[in-house]
């Protein structure tokens, strides 16, 4: 069951990082209204993701894997920090991208 923490943190992660490139890969495609909520999608994958290895963590203190907790705790909060920082980057320029188009547009 732990392991399925790691594993759907690592996806929801990844998820929060593809949906804002692919968002802006898609800039000169026709008008999205969805953007959004895509960006929205993004922030709540993020969120989930960080929760997840927050629960596993929590795991770790529950069965006394003191050793674990020691070993990734580091990393953790590192990789969890980065993911947050460019997460919030990816969608404020595109946000800030998409909102000059939309002003532009009308």
């Amino acid at each position: 069951m732990a392991g399925l923490l790691n594993f759907g943190s690592l996806i929801l992660g990844l998820i929060a990082l593809t949906i804002p490139v692919v968002n802006f890969i898609q800039y000169k495609k026709q008008i999205n209204k969805n953007r959004g909520v895509l960006s929205f999608i993004s922030t709540s994958s993020c969120a989930v993701s960080l929760c997840f290895q927050i629960l596993y963590c929590y795991y770790l203190v529950e069965i006394e894997d003191w050793s674990a907790l020691m070993d990734i705790t580091g990393a953790m909060a590192f990789v969890a920090m980065l993911l947050l920082i460019i997460t919030i980057i990816l969608n404020t320029i595109n946000l800030i991208v998409f909102r000059d188009r939309t002003i532009n547009d009308r």
